[in-house]
C-alpha cells in the first residue's frame, strides 16, 4: 500500500555508503529528494525519469545546470546518481589529495567522481580553474563524473568551462549527459536534456507547453532499458517508496552489472 514502505531500510554497506554520500550533498535541510519525489513534483515525468535512471545504471558522466541558486541542481543530480550500480562508489573531490588520487585512477567505472559544484570559492567540494580541468580530464579518460554549474544553456556552459576555466572543449564533450533546470514560480522542471557523442551535442528531451517531449532517440541507452526502468519506477510510486534509502533498497533485487562509463 502507498506510504507503508520503510523509509529507512537496512542497506548493504555499499548502498548505505552511497546514500550517505548523496544525503551529505544536502545544503538546505530536510532530506534529499528521490526520483520518485521529483516525479510527484512534476520536475520530470515517468518516461524522462526512466531515461535518466537507465543512463545512471549504464554509467554516464553528467552535468546539471541552472543559472539561479536554489533551482534544484543538486537534488536532481542526487536523485539520478541513486541509480548507480552497487559496483560503483561515489568519490567526493573535496581536497587536492582527492583530485590527485582521482587523476591516477586507471580503473574506469569503479568510482563516480563528484564535485558539488563548479564554482570559485573555498566551499566544500567546489572546483574551479585547474581543479575543474582535472575533473573534466577524468571524463575524457573515461571516468564517471558528476557536478552542477550555474548555467541555463549549453552556450553558457561552454563559456564558463572553456572560457573561464580553460577546460578543453573536447573534455566538456566527453560529458555525455547535460541537463538544464527551469523555474516557473515554484515549479521546477528539467527543461532540456542533451547527449554528446564526443563530437557534438544533441537535444534529446525538452519541456514544452505540451509537457516533456522526446526530441530525438538516445544514442546512449536502449529503449528496452528505459522500458524496464519505467516499470520499476511506476511500481515504486504505487508502493509509496520515497526516500533515497528506500528507493536504493528496492533496486537491490534488480540484475546487477558493473558500470562502464558511456564513451561518447
Amino acid at each position: 500500500m502507498p506510504g507503508m514502505t520503510n523509509p529507512n531500510p537496512v542497506l548493504a554497506p555499499d548502498d548505505a555508503q552511497l546514500v550517505d554520500t548523496l544525503e551529505a550533498c544536502n545544503q538546505r535541510g530536510g532530506r534529499m529528494l528521490s526520483l520518485i519525489d521529483l516525479l510527484e513534483a512534476g520536475t520530470v515525468d515517468l518516461p524522462l525519469a526512466a531515461y535518466l535512471a537507465a543512463l545512471a545504471q549504464r554509467g554516464t558522466a553528467m552535468l546539471v545546470g541552472a543559472l539561479p541558486g536554489g533551482a534544484g541542481k543538486t537534488t536532481v543530480m542526487g536523485a539520478v546518481l541513486n541509480f548507480l550500480p552497487r559496483t560503483t562508489a561515489i568519490a567526493v573531490l573535496d581536497s587536492p589529495r582527492a583530485l590527485a588520487n582521482a587523476a591516477s585512477d586507471l580503473d574506469c567505472g569503479r568510482r563516480c567522481y563528484l564535485a558539488h559544484e563548479i564554482g570559485p570559492g573555498r566551499y566544500y567540494a567546489y572546483v574551479w580553474g585547474a581543479a575543474a580541468q582535472t575533473l573534466f580530464a577524468l571524463a575524457k579518460a573515461g571516468h564517471l563524473i558528476a557536478s552542477n554549474l550555474h548555467a541555463d544553456t549549453l552556450e553558457q556552459t561552454y563559456d564558463q568551462l572553456c572560457g573561464d576555466n580553460g577546460v578543453p572543449r573536447a573534455h566538456v564533450l566527453a560529458v555525455a549527459l547535460k541537463l538544464f533546470i527551469s523555474i516557473d514560480g515554484r515549479q521546477r522542471r528539467v527543461a532540456r536534456v542533451y547527449e554528446s557523442d564526443g563530437r557534438d551535442e544533441q537535444l534529446v528531451w525538452q519541456h514544452t507547453a505540451a509537457g516533456f517531449v522526446r526530441v530525438a532517440p538516445s544514442r546512449l541507452v536502449m529503449r528496452s532499458d528505459e522500458a524496464c526502468l519505467q516499470a520499476v519506477l511506476a511500481d515504486l510510486c504505487a508502493r509509496g517508496v520515497r526516500t533515497l534509502a528506500a528507493v536504493r533498497a528496492a533496486l537491490a533485487p534488480m540484475p546487477e552489472k558493473r558500470a562502464v562509463a558511456t564513451k561518447p
